[in-house]
């Protein structure tokens, strides 16, 4: 065996960790992001459909993006049994188990839909499906050989593949579980509904800007020449400058520096760099996160206009940039990096590699809304509701769906009120 294949296996192996410790950054933001009655919830559910993803992924996920078939889907490898893959360099079982953590992350960006008012059922059947019929078709289009990737798609580390097919199935739940108790006034304002924890956030953010290292970095898939350290860098500066732009704009806007919006801006960059992260030139990833962070203060705005209730604004970080992430290459993308596609319009490719990449954004995009609008419509149907009842989601789903609070403390308040 020899030292190239090691190290790339060991490399590689330190981004699925890294990927996977991402779970952990997602469980602060989502608890953070939202009230103290459904921390536990959310903490729980999180662990309890990444273990349910990660078995699906095992069994037939795997093998429908990277198994032998056709354009639109892998046929073959279903339940991985740790063999090496031809033709990479790099163990077998660590590759599967990096692409099973990116898997785990589109899931959880998924649900961030359903916080604070879907049934824990509503999470379990929806993780399966979600892992089965939503997430390997577009993997396998991009990553796995298939029709997109014919077509010279970019998308280095899943500004498609991960986030934006995450937010399109989230705007599905969103749409039909319909906002949440108090979020809107009969006269369509809306009412801020404050997270709990703006500590457990920004430690989130944090966690997830480190977590994303082996995100994208990891996706590099070797060690040679130190390429992983170029990518690191762009991914680094991409969200330093979606922070900023979120803080400026909102400053401008509002007349404060708000943190959660700045903390939206720093993810918004993250999210738009995975796609060009190995593609573009370092000052284009400025550029890139600085204009995500700019758009995921207006998208935030434009979704609770438009009555969409999204308490951890995963429709404008990971929907809204990662639109713009994927386009991002057809203009950034330069004739040294491309090594899938071609050029950008900015260094001489014309407007080719920006149709493919719109093109990308515009099929998988509506795939992924579309068939999770119609799973998650048949499950309601079946399952007789997905959404808890009125008095179950004002007593909040730590006690109404598990019995216990994330917050002992809370008993305590209520016994107190009640004598």
């Amino acid at each position: 065996m020899d030292t190239a294949f090691l190290l790339n296996s060991m490399w590689v192996m330190l981004g699925a960790v890294l990927v996977i410790l991402m779970i952990g950054g997602f469980i602060l933001l989502e608890t953070g992001s939202t009230r103290m009655k459904n921390a536990g919830h959310i903490a729980g559910k999180t662990i309890l459909t990444f273990s349910i993803g990660s078995v699906i992924f095992w069994a037939v996920g795997f093998g429908l993006i990277f198994g032998k078939g056709n354009s639109l889907l892998g046929f073959s490898d279903f339940f991985y049994s740790g063999y090496d893959i031809d033709g990479m360099s790099l163990s077998g079982a660590v590759f599967f188990l990096f692409q099973l953590a990116f898997a785990g992350i589109s899931l959880t960006i998924a649900f961030g839909g359903f916080a604070e008012r879907a049934k824990l059922s509503a999470y379990l059947v929806f993780a399966v499906l979600f892992s089965v019929i939503v997430y390997p078709p577009i993997a396998h289009w991009i990553w796995g050989g298939g029709w997109l990737a014919e077509h010279g798609k970019q998308d280095f580390a899943g500004s498609t593949v991960v986030h934006l097919t995450g937010a399109m199935a989230s705007l599905a739940a969103t749409i039909i579980l319909k906002p949440r108790i108090g979020k809107y006034n009969k006269d369509g304002s809306a009412n801020n509904l404050a997270g709990h924890n703006q500590v457990f956030t920004a430690l989130s953010v944090l966690l997830l800007w480190v977590g994303w290292f082996g995100f994208n970095a990891g996706s590099t898939l070797s060690v040679d020449a130190g390429f992983f350290g170029f990518v690191a860098v762009n991914t680094n500066l991409a969200a330093a400058a979606g922070t900023v732009a979120a803080m400026i704009i909102s400053w401008i806007v509002l007349g404060k520096a708000d943190v959660p919006m700045m903390l939206n801006g720093a993810l918004a960059g993250l999210v738009a760099i995975t796609a060009s992260c190995a593609f573009v030139e370092t000052w284009a990833s400025v550029v890139i996160g600085f204009i995500a962070g700019i758009l995921v203060f207006y998208s935030i705005r434009f979704f609770e206009k438009m009555k969409i209730d999204d308490p951890i604004a995963a429709l404008s970080v990971h929907g809204t940039a990662g639109v713009w992430g994927t386009l991002s290459t057809g203009f950034f993308a330069t004739k040294e990096l491309a090594t899938v596609g071609q050029p950008g319009l900015f260094y001489g490719g014309g407007l080719h590699q920006l149709g493919v990449q719109a093109m990308g954004v515009v099929v998988c995009g509506a795939f992924a809304f579309i068939v999770s609008f119609i799973l998650l419509s048949i499950m309601k149907a079946a399952m007789n509701g997905l959404r808890v009842t009125e008095e179950e989601e004002i007593i909040g789903l730590d006690m109404s769906e598990h019995g216990s609070y994330g917050y002992p403390e809370l008993v305590k308040v209520e016994q107190k009120l009640k004598a």
